[in-house]
């Protein structure tokens, strides 16, 4: 099946990865020989997507905007049994990475990415990284406008761009369209929010300065409407500003939030703005031909009528229990009556979250052929997405994930954990993540469990760099080193939605590792106990504070 509602590269966007691929065959020749100091290697392979990890190379390779042809995933999974050990790792910024590189085999695999139009430029050091967008893009029944449009446009002007290829540190956009934010734009450098104003025209709202890691902020609105096709020059201007002012003295205090936070908000949107003036009208306003040019090619597949109630849909939802808590949880509404979004859930019950062997990636991109118009989304909370699944083919598609082992019924409930790989891959951890989240989801494995205790989201970070997004979970978990013992600090309350965009407040002293499965129970016991009919987890807590969690907690632990 043709790709014909995705970007299509070119054979400028071909020559461009030959050439880098090219170039990198040879810089890993040379340090290979010895003729390249690790530390002069180092910026040209993180240039390259390679990092060095605690036991291996790793590749971290950019899937923009979260969305997969079933080539692409095929080929992943190719590389990842060619290249690597057979899986590899979905992140929180749609990517995959793969933990067990060969130095010597890194350029075969980006010249194997590059057959079907992948690459890892970007996907590290201290530049515009990976542009995210809501999982649910181009089919949401909410969505005003479809944001992959947006990250499209951003991607082509960001891709090596020399005036931001040294920026002060990393620096990560995010672009919803839906009024329900499924892509976090409030913790993000750059949160873009599509929106129609009263006059019926579509801009966004440009939200500055969040970000998560050792100093967690939420982003200030610097503009509340930009017209679409400013949207270049604003950012051009951002980071402008950012690159001028930016700290380079202090890795700690590099980002632009800090930035934001050191000046104030008044004076970071004046300088933006005296910056914008100067450029709005120049070469980066971008032409009604070049808009529509890249909207084509996420025009929406054409779906066939189909019917929108399934006699054996309603039949399997009165006879199996689990179906009819996978519809509940892992199957959203579709713009299109007839059809659905499925989340084939990558956190069964004792697996590590966001990971996927070589066999489960052919059998999503089998599943996506035949039901899905064979694409495939990654969502930032470490999922995939089947977005256009007729409604008659759900009981099909169910049945097929659940073979993959990725039919869990879990989306947005306790088990559906965040994690970062932490202290068992990477080399910035001060703690294991992955087998907390497995203790933790072998615990409340019960799926009825599960849904009485409703939308309840956990996310785990093995250091401060936040990778877990732990700031924003529901209850967050992060790893600390003290003394070499591993212990875990829990918060509570922190939220991603549109509007109600919170950062969790620490809850008490971190615990050992082998009580963090009783703090997190007494803390759902607590909930359970204190909320009030059709009441959430930060709603309860929210409403009580955190002084009954905290008294349960530390008489359990």
């Amino acid at each position: 099946m043709p790709d014909t509602h995705f970007y299509r590269y070119d054979d400028y966007d071909r020559r461009l990865l030959a050439e880098r691929i090219a170039q990198f065959r040879d810089q890993v020749r040379r340090r290979l020989a010895g003729e390249l100091t690790e530390e002069q290697f180092k910026p040209l392979r993180l240039q390259n997507g390679l990092y060095l990890q605690l036991h291996a190379y790793m590749l971290r390779i950019a899937i923009p905007y979260g969305t997969l042809s079933t080539r692409q995933l095929r080929k992943l999974a190719d590389i990842a049994r060619r290249f690597d050990r057979g899986y590899g790792h979905f992140t929180t910024r749609q990517n995959l990475q793969l933990n067990w590189i060969r130095l010597e085999d890194a350029p075969d695999a980006l010249a194997a990415l590059a057959e079907v139009d992948m690459h890892a430029i970007q996907t590290s050091g201290n530049v515009i990284r990976n542009v995210t967008a809501d999982h649910f893009a181009g089919a949401a029944i909410d969505e005003i406008e479809d944001p992959r449009i947006w990250c499209e446009i951003v991607r082509q002007w960001s891709t090596l761009h020399p005036e931001f290829s040294f920026l002060p540190r990393k620096f990560k956009i995010a672009i919803t369209g839906s009024p329900n934010d499924r892509a976090a734009v409030r913790v993000h450098d750059i949160g873009l929010r599509l929106w129609c104003n009263d006059a019926g025209e579509v801009g966004f709202e440009v939200i500055v300065g969040g970000g998560l890691g050792r100093t967690p902020m939420i982003g200030k609105t610097l503009r509340a409407f930009l017209p679409r096709d400013e949207l270049l020059a604003y950012l051009e201007a951002t980071l402008r500003v950012y690159n001028r002012y930016g700290r380079r003295d202090n890795l700690y205090k590099a980002r632009i939030k800090i930035l934001v936070h050191e000046i104030g908000e008044e004076k970071m949107r004046e300088e933006v703005e005296a910056e914008y003036a100067a450029i709005r009208d120049g070469a980066l306003k971008l032409p009604a031909a070049t808009i529509e040019a890249i909207t084509r090619q996420f025009a929406p597949p054409v779906l066939p009528r189909r019917p929108a109630v399934s006699a054996e849909v309603e039949a399997l939802k009165l006879e199996d229990r689990d179906f009819a808590l996978w519809l509940k949880s892992n199957v959203a509404p579709h713009r299109v009556p007839g059809y659905a979004i499925v989340t084939a859930s990558l956190k069964p019950a004792g697996a590590p979250p966001g990971d996927a062997s070589a066999v489960q990636m052919e059998g999503v991109a089998d599943i996506a052929e035949r039901y899905s118009q064979a694409e495939i989304r990654v969502s930032h909370e470490q999922n995939l997405v089947l977005p256009h699944v007729a409604v008659e083919d759900l009981p099909a598609a169910w049945r097929a994930l659940g073979e993959l082992g990725f039919a869990e019924a879990n989306v947005g409930k306790i088990t559906d954990i965040i994690a970062c790989p932490g202290l068992d891959y990477c080399a910035l951890a001060n703690a294991r993540s992955i087998p907390v989240a497995q203790r933790l989801s072998m615990h409340f494995a019960g799926i009825a469990r599960q849904h009485d205790i409703g939308d309840l989201k956990i996310k785990i970070s093995g250091c401060i760099n936040a990778c877990g997004h732990h700031h924003v979970g529901h209850i967050g978990i992060l790893g600390v080193d003290r003394n070499g013992v591993e212990l875990y600090q829990i918060s509570l309350g922190g939220d991603v939605d549109f509007g109600k965009t919170a950062l969790g407040g620490i809850l008490g002293p971190a615990v050992t590792a082998d009580k963090v499965v009783e703090a997190v129970d007494a803390v759902v016991a607590t909930y359970l106990d204190k909320r009030t009919a059709g009441e959430r987890f930060v709603e309860t807590y929210r409403r009580i504070g955190a002084q009954p969690f905290k008294e349960k907690v530390y008489a359990a632990v």
